[in-house]
């Protein structure tokens, strides 16, 4: 394991009331335990087919490499079609692992397609792209793990039409790759009816776990992505996390001490990378907590309303946006810091003799730089006793993302055991795709739209 974890900002111990005691993992041992072996329990089965993605058939992998090869070679543009999970994570890891301005390089220097990641249903924004790319070279990655989203339908009814008049019904069944649950669902029944290439999710992989699927793997590997160093990364991170000893094991006991924080009334978690690569992550693990801890009852059925909000925020950018709310605002967040060792790169400051001004930069690096502002942050709430703890990655590559994938898919896993909820599930999202549905009148949805349309409304509560 690569990745270190530093918490002693989230201790009694170093931040006074307003942190955890350092006596509570050991009272709730039996807890600790009981959650542990809850999910090492379930490694494999059901909804926790995820935890094995990392030792996918090696295969498997070099047939996505192999057929993705070709792609990476010859396409202009590689569009995902996809919302949610079958979009933030190819979108997280490819932020992190690909050139920041990789779009607007020449094709020569980036070496691999443009990559584009539709996961939202604004026409103007189905627009624009139509505007940008060639369609005759581009690719597009329909993902939909149940096969029905309206979003990602929608998307594909309008690209595959106009990519069938821009190249022909032939040539355009060669550039749709579908992304699907083998043998459910209206895109998998689509795809085999008009021969696109298919790849499979797992049915025990939840969307927002399923990025070291193919959901993740196909259009990494298109754009030139290792995904067999993502994948050993989250291999060796899936390990740690199967460590009993709660002192010993990242996952568990970052999930046991934000549970502990969620009891404090910390309702609020911040994901705050210190790396624009690293950016994207805060919109991984956004979905990944709240989609899979927000949860109206608990597994006994009580009603329970829990779940810690997630908040994205991106240093140094927002120590001058949401920094004063962190420092001395209510006591309701957690702010977990994604540090950095060494950049891709090294910028140094120019020393400009002309310049009578700012000498204590000339001469030094905007790595440096960086470094202390985080450093800086961390002081500051650690000084006004706020709850912060510290990932850091030696530096941005294939394996230690692959780390960091996994590892926030068993913290989540662990929190929800702790919590006694159902991580896996996600009614309010669904009780949304029903009434979308009904609102287009599709069959078998008729009751629903009579209940929508039962809701009244008060005139004297409306504006405008």
């Amino acid at each position: 394991m690569d990745l270190r974890f530093d918490y002693n900002n989230m201790m009694s111990g170093v931040i006074g009331a307003h942190g955890v005691d350092e006596a509570s993992a050991d009272k709730d041992a039996e807890l600790i335990k009981a959650a542990f072996n809850e999910v090492m329990d379930n490694r494999g089965k059901g909804w926790q087919e995820w935890t094995e993605l990392p030792f996918t058939d090696g295969k498997e992998v070099d047939e996505i490499v192999s057929y993705c090869e070709s792609i990476r070679k010859s396409a202009e543009s590689f569009v995902v079609l996809g919302i949610g999970g079958s979009a933030l994570g190819p979108s997280a890891v490819a932020t992190a692992l690909l050139h920041l301005r990789h779009n607007e390089l020449p094709r020569a220097k980036r070496n691999a397609p443009k990559f584009y990641v539709e996961d939202n249903v604004d026409p103007d924004r189905m627009t624009s792209l139509l505007d940008i790319i060639d369609l005759k070279n581009t690719y597009f990655n329909v993902i939909t793990k149940s096969g029905e989203t309206s979003e990602t339908l929608s998307q594909f009814l309008i690209l595959y039409s106009a990519l069938k008049k821009a190249v022909g019904e032939k040539e355009a069944k060669k550039k749709i790759i579908v992304t699907t649950t083998i043998g459910k669902g209206t895109l998998y029944d689509v795809a085999v009816k008009e021969g696109f290439k298919i790849y499979g999710v797992g049915k025990g992989v939840g969307g927002r776990f399923s990025v070291l699927s193919p959901v993740g793997l196909v259009p990494l590997a298109a754009v030139g992505v290792d995904i067999k160093k993502l994948l050993a990364g989250a291999a060796d991170m899936a390990k740690a996390s199967a460590v009993a000893d709660v002192k010993k094991n990242p996952a568990l006991m970052t999930a046991y001490l934000q549970v502990k924080s969620m009891e404090q009334g910390k309702n609020v978690s911040v994901m705050m990378p210190y790396a624009d690569s690293l950016r994207y992550m805060s919109d991984f693990y956004a979905q990944l907590w709240a989609e899979s801890l927000g949860k109206a009852v608990d597994k006994s059925g009580k009603t329970v309303n829990v779940g810690q909000t997630p908040a994205k925020s991106l240093g140094v950018t927002d120590q001058h946006s949401q920094v004063q709310l962190y420092t001395e605002g209510p006591f309701d967040k957690v702010v977990t810091f994604l540090a950095v060792d060494e950049y891709k790169t090294k910028q140094v400051i120019t020393n400009d003799k002309t310049i009578d001004a700012c000498d204590f930069l000339k001469g030094r690096t905007m790595n440096e730089l960086i470094t202390f502002e985080r450093r800086a942050t961390r002081y500051a709430l650690y000084k006004a006793n706020r709850s912060n703890f510290t990932i850091t990655l030696p530096s941005v590559n294939a394996y230690t993302v692959g780390e960091l994938l996994m590892y926030f898919m068993y913290e989540t896993a662990f929190a929800g055991a702790l919590m006694g909820i159902d991580a896996f599930n996600q009614p309010g999202v669904e009780e949304g795709k029903k009434a979308t549905f009904a609102m287009f009148n599709r069959k078998g949805y008729e009751e629903k739209l009579k209940e929508i349309e039962s809701v009244k409304k008060n005139p004297d509560y409306i504006i405008g």
